[in-house]
């Protein structure tokens, strides 16, 4: 029996039971439905009415927020939510899911123009122990009207962040370590439609060390689709953690940017455009571990096989444009030839 069937009886120790009516409700509100997870709870919510009023109570949702996302607790962030149609019951929802672009839509409508703010909350975690935790609001109309790529950094340039845990930069494991332990969620949040969607993987999809600098580089990639049928998009948020004396480790760079199929950095009308209608429309499904890797390295093969058709048609343009060009010179040379042919003739 799963866990939400089970809070519809109550078990007395000799094989028999009762319904949970028969339990009061503050014994359930304080002492049972506080111990569940987000997906229990919302599933246990459908089994009667009673849990379905009981489990709609916001401070039951704010305390999973709160305790799976802590910059959720942030005042600006926390009037945010409110504001949502359930509040935190509808922020989870939002945000719990993972992206799903194989059931997005791909045709693009026509939207509305973009917030001025763009907020986002982003929770650096090793293992269950918090590395960082930040509320982020964005303008965007500085980066629509400068025309740059998009790229939202939540770090000052000479801001860095310690790692609570003794991990030795100079260790080979360490880019192991942290890609096992170290789980990354950035959730935007769209303040005008009151909606949200988390935009990182819980895991990074790749693990590289800068061989000049000795960085460690973690990307973590929502796949998402683009204008065309068939073409992706990577949404990348990318930790970047470098060495401190003794070896230790410290986060120096957390930003987000989007990426084209070709790895180029999208500018900041498309990649809000994108990002918007992802938050808004773009479906949700609970995953497996291990499906954003999967996705990541499928939006790589579709990127070799792109690559390797352009090549291929470059060279076929190489062909024609040199078979064109022999034409050509054979032509002239056989225009020439017959005038002189002619004008010997003449003579």
């Amino acid at each position: 029996m799963d866990t939400a069937a089970s809070l519809t009886t109550v078990d007395h120790g000799g094989g028999g039971g009762t319904t949970i009516s028969a339990v009061h409700p503050d014994i359930l509100q304080t002492h049972i439905l506080t111990r569940l997870d987000g997906p229990t709870l919302a599933s246990a919510s459908s089994t009667s009415s009673q849990l379905r009023a009981l489990s709609s109570q916001d401070q039951l949702w704010r305390y999973i927020c709160n305790d799976k996302w802590p910059s959720t607790a942030h005042p600006r962030v926390r009037r945010l939510i409110s504001s949502f149609p359930s509040a935190h019951r509808s922020f989870f929802s939002d945000s719990f899911p993972s992206l799903d672009h194989r059931r997005s839509p791909p045709n693009r409508r026509r939207t509305p123009p973009p917030p001025s703010q763009l907020f986002s909350a982003v929770d650096l975690h090793y293992q269950t122990k918090p590395v960082l935790s930040k509320a982020l609001a964005t303008e965007t109309i500085t980066g629509l009207m400068l025309g740059a790529d998009f790229r939202i950094d939540l770090l000052d340039p000479k801001e860095t962040v310690p790692m609570p845990v003794n991990l030795d930069f100079r260790d080979d494991t360490c880019e192991s370590d942290l890609e096992e332990n170290l789980t990354l969620s950035w959730i935007v949040i769209d303040p005008v439609r009151n909606r949200a969607a988390n935009f990182s993987s819980f895991r990074p999809v790749s693990v590289d060390r800068n061989w000049l600098t000795g960085d460690i580089e973690l990307r973590y990639v929502t796949v998402l689709s683009g204008d065309r049928r068939g073409e992706v998009l990577q949404c990348c948020a990318i930790v970047t953690c470098g060495g401190r004396e003794g070896g230790g480790l410290h986060v120096r760079e957390v930003s987000l940017q989007v990426e084209d199929m070709e790895g180029k950095n999208l500018g900041w009308e498309e990649s809000l455009v994108i990002l918007l209608e992802a938050v808004e429309g773009g479906k949700r499904r609970i995953g497996k571990r291990g499906e954003e890797k999967e996705g990541y390295e499928m939006c790589l093969k579709m990127k070799k096989e792109r690559s390797e058709r352009k090549k291929r048609r470059q060279k076929r343009l190489e062909v024609a444009s040199i078979a064109t060009a022999v034409t050509i010179f054979v032509a002239f040379w056989v225009f020439v030839v017959i005038r002189i042919l002619q004008f010997l003739h003449l003579v």
